[in-house]
């Protein structure tokens, strides 16, 4: 039996390396152009494709949530002459049984890299945030982030939805919370036991007003109060959202002392492009996840090391420029303050100088300074979009 299984093993390894030989370059020309085309920065976009030849074809392996690129795959394939067989699982997973969305039930809940809790903290979602379900393994779940990101999310960090339920709760009224923390209460009384906690963005849906609080629902259906000042209507609090240099670095400076936290993208911890992406989410606009993201939207502005060119407001890059030999490298950010000075997530939400002879001055900052992007000149148009335009957050 041993010397069975041992050839049955090694036959099936001589017949896939047959299937992988001879591949001709084109195929995998066309699959790495089909990457580079729809999925260049797989934190956003999945595209786990393979291809191998079986009898005279190409067969297509793999998963992905792009059909539009799977459809151009095929398509150059075909045309370039080759038949293909497509044995691609196009997601969200039918396994799902149609619960395709789903909605972030507590205040902050952390997505990671791999579907465990061990794994690397890769980023946060907040509480009323909408997410899209693309697939479960092992009792936890990959989800999309409105800005796109990837990540495995547990499931009692959010509730499951089909596209009916999720429609239904995008248009209940809600609210959003306004204070910086908090908490909401089993009854109307500051005196009532805690529910649960709450941070400045997080969405609930309205249920009335009683004895001056607030009646919230979490997407759960646990309900909750919270004084009616702690609360803003959603789309009142949309409307007022006119994001100005004050508005970024007084909503800034409401995080000072925070302790910087990878992946983080709440009051209870940020990174670099967590602090300032919450800022503006804060703000009403949608801010790329990463630094290395955020770099490319906005405006660029002339950076030098007189800083003159800048504005309060403006997101500042940091990292390594490119060289002829090494390509440009972005590993932080900041918000300008004006003055030569920043306000960024390192260590902990603090302010630092660029300008030598401050008492403040950080000469490794100023040193890995690569560029400037200015954010709030026309965002819409430079790739930041206000809330009420992402697909997500539409129709709430």
């Amino acid at each position: 039996m041993k010397r069975f299984t041992t050839l049955a093993f090694l036959t099936l390894a001589l017949l896939s390396c047959q299937k992988q030989e001879g591949l001709p370059p084109e195929v995998t020309s066309l699959l790495e152009k089909t990457r580079q085309a729809y999925a260049p920065d797989k934190r956003v976009a999945l595209f786990d494709i393979s291809a191998e030849q079986e009898g005279g074809k190409v067969v297509l392996n793999g998963e992905s949530n792009l059909p539009e690129a799977l459809r151009s795959l095929e398509e150059s394939l075909q045309a370039a002459g080759f038949t293909t067989v497509n044995r691609i699982k196009l997601l969200p997973d039918p396994l799902l049984d149609g619960k395709t969305f789903g909605v972030v039930q507590l205040s902050a809940c952390n997505i990671r890299s791999e579907p465990r809790h061990s794994a690397e903290l890769s980023t946060q979602s907040t509480l009323g945030a909408p997410l899209r379900v693309l697939k479960e393994s092992e009792g936890w779940f990959l989800v999309q982030t409105p800005d796109g990101y990837l990540g495995w999310l547990d499931p009692g960090g959010f509730m499951s939805m089909t596209e009916a339920e999720f429609r239904q709760w995008q248009q209940a009224e809600k609210v959003v919370f306004l204070p910086g923390q908090g908490f909401s209460l089993d009854a109307p009384t500051l005196q009532a036991q805690p529910v649960s906690d709450l941070l400045a963005g997080n969405i609930l849906q309205y249920l009335g007003s009683e004895k001056g609080f607030s009646k919230l629902q979490y997407p759960d259906g646990r309900t909750a109060y919270v004084p009616n000042e702690a609360v803003m209507n959603y789309k009142m609090w949309l409307a007022s959202s006119k994001p100005n240099a004050e508005r970024i670095i007084e909503t800034a400076f409401d995080f000072m002392g925070r302790p910087y936290l990878w992946g983080g993208t709440s009051g209870k911890g940020v990174d670099c492009s967590g602090f300032t992406k919450t800022v503006f989410y804060l703000n009403g606009l949608l801010l790329p996840r990463d630094a290395s993201q955020q770099v490319h939207v906005g405006i660029p502005v002339e950076t030098d090391t007189t800083l003159a060119g800048l504005q309060p407001g403006d997101l500042l890059f940091f990292g390594r420029k490119a060289t002829g030999e090494q390509p440009e490298k972005i590993t932080h950010v900041a918000i300008y303050l004006g003055d030569g000075k920043i306000i960024h997530a390192s260590g902990r939400v603090q302010v630092e100088s660029l300008k030598r002879g401050a008492p403040d001055f950080t000469e490794y900052r100023l040193k890995s300074l690569v560029c400037a992007r200015r954010m709030l000149q026309a965002p819409e148009q430079n790739g930041i979009l206000p809330l009420s335009k992402v697909p997500l957050y539409q129709e709430m």
